[in-house]
């Protein structure tokens, strides 16, 4: 049976809606500042959720968490309603979890290093080629050891411990001291962003984020974002390794009647700013691929300018409010965002972005056999739920109501790569303060100069394990399936 579709607006030409079969094909909801996108964001997430489909929404202004609450009348949303000629519109509160980076303003949510990867934690500080191979080295060291890489402290350990030890490591693994040293100023920086907070366990569970409501309604999870946009690179990165992770971890399902998941990632330009081509080139892969696990993406930004072409052309259902044209590079953008659409004869689409008032919309979907719609220039509907932040009391409600709350709520500090390689330094301290003893209490026995310490003997027989698989390609974490 077919699902009825997610209402996007209406114009003297009917109503506009998304078909649930092609919602897994991908979006943009594009405009200027103050011309509508977070109530556009608001509409659909409503329609998502009424179909069953779980969302994912980052909440950049502060002001989206009024979906888990009740919208109020007036009488300009009731002429709204009518001229969209909207039938059983309800004010209605909509099921929300709320989740924060920082734990304040949501339930805490976390990855561990291991899961995050080298890759994707060289694209989070920078860092250049050498510096990727000294993490890349990290990560196989840790593997080959069996040490555990939850939080910056089990990084930092490692690479200190590569750091100190590199003239026993064997030719082909030695470290460069400096190299070690600006890595470990950059996780300092990361550290003063909130990544001492993000890494850590309990780590998130990708199935509490595709959950349900008692009565079907997919859970609309809104991630407080308006601090955390504030580490722009923080803030990309978290996504992108959400996005990677539902990529390795939900299976095949092909075209399905709706989405598994429908994914909104708002300041969109902050993934691609300064990223480099391979990274944008893995995003396209994962935009690509991910549909046929039944996760669809939507793009938000300021300008379809702000997403690379490749990415741009895979994008089927698109919103663009009004844009700008003040200069020759803001008409530039105007034109190429008109000629994304498919042009509708009675009216000139370059012109009619610039005209759009606020709450207004041209929009194209995907039609039978995933063709797009001619553009229509339509009045997006409003809101069932409120339409703006909620107070703190009702925050702390929303937090606490959300059933993974406890789960989550409190940090633990497992036994990791810190603790196990302070172990073993402690050890391998009392065995050669033992030799030395034994050697003392023989002194007929001459001493011998370059007589080899158990710790030596130690850190040789480490050398040769990791030696012996420094051929290895490391496949792991974020974008992992795509590195083979």
């Amino acid at each position: 049976m077919k699902e009825a579709g997610i209402l996007v607006g209406g114009s003297d030409n009917g109503q506009v809606s998304i078909d649930p079969r092609y919602a897994n094909r991908h979006g943009l909801i594009a405009g200027a500042t103050g011309s509508g996108k977070t109530v556009t964001l608001q509409i659909l997430a409503e329609g998502f959720s009424k179909l069953g489909v779980p969302v994912f929404m980052a909440d950049v202004k502060g002001d989206l968490a009024g979906l888990g609450q009740a919208g109020s009348a007036h009488p300009k949303i009731q002429e709204r309603i009518d001229k969209i000629g909207i039938e059983g519109f309800e004010h209605l509160p909509f099921p929300v979890n709320l989740w924060d980076v920082f734990a304040k303003q949501g339930t805490a949510v976390r990855s561990t290093i291991s899961e995050m990867g080298p890759q994707l934690l060289s694209e989070l500080l920078d860092l250049n080629e050498t510096q990727q191979s000294v993490m890349t080295l990290a990560f196989e060291f840790a593997d080959d050891e069996g040490l555990l890489l939850v939080d910056l402290n089990d990084l930092r350990a490692v690479l200190e411990y590569l750091g100190d030890n590199s003239r026993d490591l064997g030719v082909g693994l030695k470290v460069s001291k400096a190299s070690v040293n600006a890595i470990l100023r950059r996780l300092i920086m990361i550290e003063r962003e909130g990544g001492d907070l993000f890494f850590g366990e309990p780590a998130l569970e990708l199935d509490d984020f595709i959950s349900h409501s008692r009565r079907g309604e997919g859970i609309i999870n809104i991630l407080a974002a308006d601090k955390l946009i504030q580490s722009p690179r923080l803030y990309a990165t978290f996504l992108l390794w959400l996005l990677s992770e539902l990529f390795e971890s939900l299976p095949e399902v092909g075209d399905p009647d709706k989405p598994k998941l429908v994914f909104f990632f708002d300041e969109a330009h902050l993934l691609f700013k300064n990223a480099s081509r391979a990274l944008v080139d893995k995003i396209e892969q994962v935009a690509r691929l991910i549909r046929s696990k039944g996760v669809g993406i939507y793009f938000v930004s300021q300008s379809p300018a702000d997403i690379p072409e490749d990415i741009l052309g895979q994008l089927g259902n698109r919103i663009q409010h009004t844009l700008r044209a003040y200069t020759p590079k803001d008409q530039k953008a105007v034109r190429a965002a008109a000629q994304s659409f498919r042009a509708n004869p009675n009216f000139d689409t370059a012109k009619v972005i610039t005209e759009l008032g606020i709450g207004e919309a041209i929009v194209s979907v995907l039609q039978e056999g995933g063709v797009p719609s001619q553009v229509e220039r339509v009045l997006v509907r409003p809101p069932e739920s409120r339409m703006g932040p909620v107070s703190e009391q009702e925050r702390q409600q929303l937090i606490t109501g959300n059933p993974f709350h406890r789960k989550y709520q409190d940090s633990v500090d497992p036994d990791s790569a810190r603790e196990m390689l302070q172990r073993r330094a402690e050890q391998s301290a009392r065995e050669e303060a033992a030799a030395e003893e034994e050697q003392s209490s023989r002194p007929s026995r001459r001493k011998s100069s370059n007589r080899q310490s158990v710790g030596e003997a130690f850190m040789k027989s480490i050398a040769r394990s990791i030696g012996s698989s420094i051929g290895r390609k490391l496949i792991r974490g974020v974008l992992g399936s795509l590195l083979k």
